[in-house]
């Protein structure tokens, strides 16, 4: 099977990376950019090309689509009219989505976009927990999510990519990022709201920090937390259950479980899994590879791929919401002080 990868930048790297390590080899890659093809060709010894039209004619069976987000249903939609299967990263952007279900579904393809956190080995353990009943009913949770923008690229400057955009910013696209294991959790809330802000001198026009509280029809409250200032990075997750209360800290690489019987904690042993060299903790390559094996098995037919378009656009609207929300609230301050 031959794959190409659109995009050459961190996440293309990394996604030929991960084809590799589920024994693709046959991979191509396109980017406008000639330093990047360049580099790809010599790091990963794979074909570049700088104009999409001659990548497609190549005649893959699947893209990767690793641009920025507001890039990503144009590239989408060109490989499913071509019948080709495609994932993309994580996005930001629904515009062209309605069409992209509508050809892929005509065309019998996969269309996957990404939910990589849900291959991650602690996630799986905390549904699993959730699932068998061992904390009782989940009641409450509080998620935060946060790492110092310009660390994101150690090697770049934050200013010259697009998580310093406001269409694509970082924290605008990880809040979709985080909703998408916290949904699969603990169901779809029914309401949401929030605020969002800039509140750093961080030399670029973005907000910073979102604040989200999550409603799941008054059975379970949510409290998400998404930045870009955070010195230290940090990913942890409490959730309260009737039963006990579950924590899990990512760059701890900690995840235990405070049993009311026994009133003790209890640790849950992790799977001990590092980053590449030059990648935050934040980003272990084991999760991005099993979700680059599960693309491949759904194009083989041997499983579902676990999220699509619907969802993600879904997804999507609650980011809007939270966005539309704190709008509203500002719009009401000015009057009420006007």
């Amino acid at each position: 099977m031959k794959f190409l990868v659109i995009g050459l930048g961190s996440m293309g790297k990394r996604r030929i990376r991960n084809l590799k390590a589920n024994g693709i080899n046959d991979i191509i890659g396109f980017d406008s950019n000639n330093l990047r093809c360049k580099e790809v060709h010599e790091q990963y010894q794979v074909p570049t090309y700088q104009k999409i039209e001659e990548a497609l004619e190549q005649k893959p069976i699947g893209v990767i689509i690793s641009t920025p987000p507001n890039a990503h249903m144009g590239y989408a939609i060109q490989a499913a009219k071509q019948g080709m299967h495609l994932f993309t990263e994580a996005g930001t952007c629904i515009e062209g989505m309605d069409e992209l279900i509508h050809i892929s579904k005509n065309n019998n393809i996969i269309a996957a976009p990404s939910c990589t956190l849900r291959f991650q080995a602690s996630i799986q353990k905390i549904k699993q927990l959730i699932m068998s009943g061992d904390i009782g009913d989940p009641l409450a949770f509080t998620h935060h999510c946060g790492q110092y923008l310009p660390d994101w690229h150690p090697w770049e400057d934050y200013r010259n990519f697009y998580v310093s955009k406001r269409e694509t910013g970082a924290c605008r696209e990880i809040v979709p990022f985080e909703l998408n294991w916290l949904v699969w959790l603990f169901g779809w809330p029914t309401n949401i709201s929030g605020y969002k802000a800039k509140v750093s001198s961080l030399d670029c026009d973005i907000d910073d920090i979102y604040q989200i509280i999550l409603d799941f029809d008054r059975t379970i409250m949510g409290h998400l937390q998404v930045d870009v200032i955070a010195r230290s990075p940090t990913r942890s997750l409490r959730i309260l259950g009737s039963l006990g209360t579950l924590e899990w800290n990512m760059i701890e690489k900690t995840l235990r479980f405070y049993d009311i019987k026994a009133k003790t904690w209890s640790i849950i042993e992790e799977t001990k899994q590092e980053a590449v060299s030059g990648y935050s903790e934040m980003s272990v390559e084991q999760m991005y590879i099993e979700e680059i094996a599960a693309f491949l098995n759904a194009i083989k037919g041997q499983k579902v791929y676990p999220h699509s378009f619907e969802d993600d656009k879904r997804i999507l609207k609650l980011l809007f919401a939270v966005e539309a929300n704190d709008e509203k609230a500002s719009q009401a301050k000015a009057v009420a002080y006007a």
